[in-house]
């Protein structure tokens, strides 16, 4: 329905009440009087003009609704919690960026190897199942910017793991990590070729100068993350009064950290298995702390720092590391751990996890690692099974 109202001045007005009889004094429009439409909900007598204003206002929503979709995902791809891997070319992100997102999990591959073994690509996916909020980082000294795009086609467990929606993989540039750092003056003057154990003191090195400069945790590629670590500054006890330095977490700048570097430098013995890294750990922390046995589960603090329980992450000792490969009547719960080291250092005969086993190695993988499981060692189980062709 339409509803009219006449509006007029006070001298039009006089003459519409005089001539009100007269049907033809409708041409009152002489007068300046205006009319004004007043539209009432019925959409069966709308004239055409509001739907049109229907339609473009619906327009004009749809837009807003789309220009802000699109901030929000602009925004999305620097937050902390939706993560993608990013072929690293210039215009996307930068390990920087990505370390600047803060508390990242850093992984180290300190060789030249290009393909991650299984054990690597379980340790980064588990982690990267358990910290779902946070970027996980594999540094590759084996990968160039000029092969990275290659790589998800080239390698299985490359493919695997840089389709995680967290997981970031990037070349490990050295001599970048170590700016402004006392680890650079160091790396300048070492030679790499010289060095009986590069591989380990390489990592020892960068791992100190990635945590100091960008904060978060460090971790072994032969560790099985199974729950979040609660903590934010720890070292992890590999037994009572001995620090280990294959997991360990930090805020950015945190001044252990940079006494750690500092004392690297000036006790550097390359000729030394684990001079610069877990023997380092400790004896840094023994300048702080009185160290006492552990009993029980319990976990010790000084200076602010936790030094973690051996059952967070060595509920089987180096010495018996053997048993992760082996068949367990009854397997651990592991209740009081927050990962498991596999010591691979000790794995010299390299003892792998095979389809079928029942190895606790192998439902660790079921468990935490499953893609890495069904992609490496169930399809490569089934590569090694004899095919038509095969059979005479």
């Amino acid at each position: 329905m339409l509803q009219t109202v006449w509006v007029s001045s006070p001298e039009s007005q006089a003459l519409q009440e005089s001539n009100s009889h007269h049907q033809d004094k409708k041409r009152c429009w002489k007068c300046r009087f205006v009319r004004t439409i007043i539209q009432h909900p019925c959409r069966r007598h709308a004239p055409k003009r509001s739907r049109k204003e229907r339609m473009l206002r619906k327009i004009q929503i749809c837009l807003c609704f789309c220009f802000v979709s699109g901030i929000l995902y602009e925004i999305s791809l620097l937050s902390s919690c939706v993560f993608s891997y990013l072929p690293m070319a210039q215009h996307y992100l930068t390990p920087e960026q990505v370390l600047n997102l803060g508390k990242s999990i850093i992984f180290l591959e300190t060789t030249e190897r290009l393909e991650p073994p299984p054990l690597v690509s379980c340790s980064v996916e588990s982690a990267a199942r358990t910290y779902q909020d946070r970027p996980i980082i594999l540094f590759m000294r084996g990968l160039t910017n000029e092969t990275a795009l290659d790589m998800n086609t080239s390698y299985a467990a490359f493919s695997l793991l840089s389709s995680m929606k967290n997981v970031f993989i990037f070349p490990l540039q050295m001599e970048t990590i170590f700016q402004e750092t006392p680890l650079l003056q160091w790396y300048n003057q070492v030679v790499p070729e010289q060095e009986k154990n590069w591989v380990h003191v390489s990592s020892d090195a960068s791992r100190l100068a990635l945590i100091w400069k960008y904060g978060g945790i460090y971790m072994d590629t032969d560790v099985i993350s199974i729950r979040p670590i609660p903590q934010e500054s720890f070292l992890a006890a590999q037994k009572s009064r001995f620090s280990s330095n294959g997991i360990f977490g930090f805020p950015a700048r945190h001044k252990f950290i940079w006494d750690c570097m500092e004392n690297f430098v000036l006790k550097y013995n390359g000729n030394i298995w684990g001079n610069q890294g877990p023997f380092l750990m400790t004896r840094m922390l023994k300048t702080l702390c009185n160290l006492t046995d552990f009993q029980g589960t319990e976990d010790h603090s000084c200076q602010n720092i936790s030094f973690l329980n051996p059952q967070r992450f060595y509920p089987i000792p180096y010495p018996a590391w053997s048993r992760y490969y082996q068949v367990w009547d009854k397997s651990p719960s592991f209740n009081h751990s927050y990962a498991l080291h596999l010591w691979n250092f000790m794995n010299r005969n390299r003892k792998v996890v095979v389809a079928g086993s029942n190895t606790l190695a192998e439902k660790l993988y079921k468990t935490y690692c499953p893609t890495t499981y069904e992609d490496l060692i169930q399809n490569a189980k089934h590569r090694d099974l004899p095919g038509p062709e095969d059979i005479e």
